[in-house]
């Protein structure tokens, strides 16, 4: 990464360096004398942002430098617990290759010759452009005011909503794209539409747990996950792991399936069949809550889903098939196929999903303890934002990408409708937060086609990912322990409010993204207004009617009034109103709030807390069916047979969809053979996942988690890798039909034959990346771009490669 400075920021030592394949350092001021300051500790609460599960912290400050953090136990999500990933969040506040301020590309697209320039400079240029790239004015002027021109994506985080607002709502495009697609869109859709929504899964009281794919050990290892397994292996709870590897997950399993890739839903069905066909459901619990039964019930049995024919495409055994079927229900309604929190797998992916709920349903372990529980979230305050309107706006460029596209869109249809020239409209611009779709979205190379295509390349992030070297402009944001971020309600059995709190002051030029949005509001409102009044026919139509001004106020069009109040401002603003003074004071205190906290939390023992007592929490939904209060005798089936009152329309279990039908999908989970195929002779499935000691590809230039974790290794099967003479750490390549890695190999017997894996997020090309610079391989290089066609999502494992050492 190259970055131009002058001479006399330079001496001044005001500016920090980049070197072509070298890491960033401040330049210190060599000859001043050292004045020891009075010694300042404070500790903060604040809230972890190094994976999605946002676990609570107290962060230790001495004169300004965090030096440690700690577990904050007060949250019941996260409860004493901050996992390797969450200590090396120290590392993301300090590490010199971080973004230090806003840059303007000055050399060819994706060579990483950037200029150091203002924030002002900065959001000029994405209004009026420079020599090397256009600006919004130009662009938006050119396409006659239609704001989908821009598209825009987020990854996962506090500060996504925040700038949605302002690209999907103040600036107008509806071309968003964001993370669910390349995550898990097919398991939220298909639990939501079959249950009324995805739900928690119990693991602290289940009693049988079915986990297929889902490696809760390394992928999220979070209280939840641990509480699991100290019940795992005799001590309460049976665990079955079906998965193509033998993970960490497994060895703590009672039984481990080694399932062929791709053939998960075959398998549920077969589950289904057997517990139909031996009528070990819970009969009360299917009258009166699951819709469509008897349909059901007959599409199973008349398509023979037995456990023999389940066997010939698994590769699992018959009588296991039907063994675990029988063991779930007499562990149910504490007896949960767990939902997944991972991309889709496979073409049939939402099927697999509706499957799993409506298995787990038969049983009666929705909306129960020890089953899929949906809790309660505690309400916040509003802060409303108005959202002006422009009648010359486009609608989204990939809506026939796939039978239902949201409002997330669909990463692959988009990108693809895009290069290859399908579009209706033109998407000329493309602002990136918080998200690194070069490394994220399965066939690099067409990422960067798409990204080269564009006139202008906006990214907000903190460190010089693949993303920020295709950007022509960079927005630094400040890591999370500079900022106050939105307050977030937490929802579940024990619901919670968390706050994380401004740690130490913005180091560099930084800004959070709300400054950010702040300053491209206050650069871009005016300008934006004018193009849509020569464009917009209904603005054109207003201004006749009343003064100009007064539509670009009173209409929206003034983006500066959304940030007329500071975060911290809507933060105590939307608490006090709903909870009072008292309840803000807390929340700023310890970072975690709750309604009779004070009476509620107790610590039990060593690293044990209560949260609620057990009958305040929230294992079920208000107003459905209750008990006699006279009547102590009635067993757990019983209970779990009550009528519910689910989040579908009806308030049951949905097993047909008559909306699926009208679209031409499977209004039933039906397998589909012919999206299903096994890798040829000679050839392998390729599949991927994470690791516990590092989250997707944001952390692989950490230095202190690739000190536990240094580069990613191929899995291979043993027998098959000594046949082509492959030994642990040989180099081989992986070829599929899009691209090529090289990776140093391990061959093992946890692995099964024609299948290969490794971890996601490793193999950046950035050059401003000291660590992460081409260490290990990247998996999106050879992941083709298979969707499945019901939601778009990304199918990660239909991929077939070929493997030889090198």
């Amino acid at each position: 990464m190259k970055v131009e400075v002058s001479r006399r920021k330079f001496l001044q030592g005001s500016v920090a360096l980049s070197v072509l394949g070298g890491s960033l350092a401040t330049v210190p001021t060599l000859f001043a004398k050292e004045k020891k300051a009075p010694l300042s500790k404070k500790t903060i609460a604040t809230l972890c942002e190094m994976c999605v599960n946002k676990c609570a912290a107290f962060a230790e400050v001495e004169n300004g430098i965090v030096k440690r953090l700690s577990p904050n136990p007060l949250f019941p999500k996260s409860k004493n617990m901050l996992c390797a990933r969450g200590d090396a969040g120290i590392h993301a506040l300090y590490d010199p290759d971080r973004l230090k301020y806003p840059m303007i590309r000055i050399g060819k697209k994706g060579s990483g010759e950037f200029k150091r320039v203002t924030w002002d400079e900065a959001y000029e240029a994405i209004l009026h452009g420079t020599d090397k790239f256009q600006g919004l004015q130009q662009i938006i002027d050119e396409e006659k005011n239609n704001r989908s021109t821009i598209g825009f994506c987020a990854g996962e985080g506090m500060g996504e909503h925040t700038y949605k607002n302002f690209v999907g709502g103040l600036l107008g495009s509806k071309n968003f794209v964001n993370h669910s697609s390349i995550c898990l869109q097919t398991t939220i859709a298909g639990y939501t539409l079959t249950l009324g929504a995805y739900g928690k899964a119990d693991l602290e009281n289940a009693n049988y747990v079915i986990m297929a794919g889902a490696n809760r050990a390394e992928a999220i290892l979070t209280p939840d996950t641990m509480d699991m397994f100290k019940r795992t292996r005799g001590r309460g709870l049976q665990l079955i792991v079906l998965d193509p590897r033998y993970t960490n997950t497994a060895i703590h399993a009672d039984k481990w399936l080694g399932i062929k890739v791709g053939t998960d839903l075959a398998f549920v069905l077969a589950l289904t069949y057997v517990v139909l066909k031996e009528v070990l459901y819970n009969k009360e619990f299917v009258s009166k809550n699951v819709n469509d039964f008897e349909q059901y019930k007959e599409h199973i049995l008349s398509n023979n889903y037995t456990p023999e024919w389940a066997e010939k495409i698994t590769g699992i055994d018959a009588h296991a098939i039907t063994k675990i079927a029988r063991d779930f229900m007499a562990h149910a309604p504490r007896a949960i196929y767990y939902q997944g929190r991972r991309t889709a797998w496979s073409k049939q992916d939402f099927q697999l999903r509706r499957a799993q709920a409506i298995f787990t349903a038969l049983g009666g372990g929705i909306d129960v303890k020890g089953g899929i529980v949906f809790g309660k979230k505690l309400s916040l305050g509003s802060h409303y934002i108005e959202k002006p309107v422009y009648s010359t706006n486009k609608g989204r460029v990939d809506t026939k990408e796939a039978s239902f596209v949201s409002v997330n869109g669909t990463w692959i249809g988009f990108r693809n409708t895009i290069i290859e020239g399908r579009a209706e409209n033109a998407v000329r611009a493309f602002f990136s937060y918080k998200q690194n779709p070069m490394q994220s979205v399965p066939n690099t190379n067409k990422t960067k086609k798409m990204l080269e295509m564009m006139d202008l390349v906006v990214t907000i992030d903190t460190m010089p990912s693949d993303t920020v070297m295709m950007s022509d402009v960079i927005l630094p944001e400040c890591t999370y322990f500079e900022r106050e971020d939105p307050v977030k309600s937490f929802g579940g059995t024990q619901p919670a409010i968390v706050l994380r709190n401004k740690v130490i002051e913005p180091m560099y030029d930084t800004k959070p993204v709300f400054d950010i949005m702040k300053g491209l509001a206050k650069k871009l409102s005016r300008p934006m207004f004018e193009l849509a009044v020569k464009h917009d026919k209904y603005i054109q139509e207003k201004i006749e009617d009343s003064d100009i001004e007064d539509v670009y106020e009173d209409d929206a069009y003034d983006f500066n009034i959304v940030y007329e109040h500071t975060q911290e401002e809507i933060n105590k603003e939307i608490i006090e109103d709903q909870y009072g003074e008292e309840a803000y004071k807390i929340l700023k205190e310890k970072g975690v709030f709750y309604p009779n906290m004070d009476k509620y939390f107790k610590k039990i023992s060593e690293n044990e807390y209560q949260y609620y007592p057990e009958d305040k929490k929230y294992y079920t939904t208000p107003g459905g069916e209750k008990l006699d209060s006279q009547d102590t005798c009635i067993d757990e089936k019983a209970m779990a047979a009550l009528k519910k009152n689910l989040g579908t329309a009806s308030g049951k279990v949905n097993c047909f969809l008559e909306s699926m039908q009208r679209r031409g999908v499977d209004p039933m989970p039906m397998w589909r053979p012919e999206l299903y195929g096994e890798a040829p002779e000679g050839k392998f499935k390729f599949i991927t996942g994470r690791d516990a000691k590092h989250t997707q590809n944001s952390t692989t230039n950490n230095i202190m988690l690739l000190d536990v974790m240094r580069e990613n290794y191929l899995w291979i099967n043993k027998d098959q890798a000594t046949s082509r003479g492959i030994n642990h750490g040989d180099w081989v390549e992986v070829k599929s039909s899009i691209g090529a890695v090289k990776i140093k190999a391990y061959p093992t017997i946890k692995i099964i034959p024609d299948v290969v894996f490794y971890v996601h997020g490793f193999g950046s090309e950035s050059t401003g990346l000291t660590f992460g610079h081409r260490n290990g391989a990247s998996d999106n290089l050879i992941i083709e771009d298979t969707v499945e066609t019901v939601f778009g999502s990304a199918a990660m494992h239909e991929t077939i490669v070929e493997v030889r050492k090198v």
